[in-house]
């Protein structure tokens, strides 16, 4: 397998390995992991309607500190991401958007860009 690029969503729950936003600084320890998921389909569900994109959708919400670049992870090869997310990855069609996709450090919405 080559290289993949890929940007994500990620919202952190009571259950993340690291449970503080990286946008916030804020804890996310309150949170459950069915709302974070429910959260993250409302923001599918805007990104697949056409509301925001989902570069713009991860700057607003996304708890990973690429929030900053639109989520975008860069360039990644085999074993250097969370097994379900570089799974989830590989699986996807250029420009396509997964469903929920569950790691240790939350749930995430991922779209490959390469």
């Amino acid at each position: 397998m080559s290289a993949v690029q890929a940007s994500h969503l990620l919202i952190k729950h009571s259950g993340s390995r690291n449970p503080q936003s990286r946008r916030t600084g804020e804890s996310t320890a309150g949170v459950s992991k069915a709302a974070a998921v429910a959260e993250l389909e409302q923001w599918l569900a805007k990104i697949k309607g056409g509301e925001v994109s989902f570069a713009d959708a991860a700057r607003q919400r996304s708890d990973c500190s690429s929030y900053k670049n639109g989520g975008d992870l860069g360039p990644f090869g085999p074993g250097e991401m969370q097994k379900p997310f570089e799974d989830a990855t590989y699986a996807l069609q250029v420009g396509e958007v997964s469903g929920t996709v569950e790691t240790d450090s939350g749930v995430h919405l991922i779209m490959r860009t390469a």
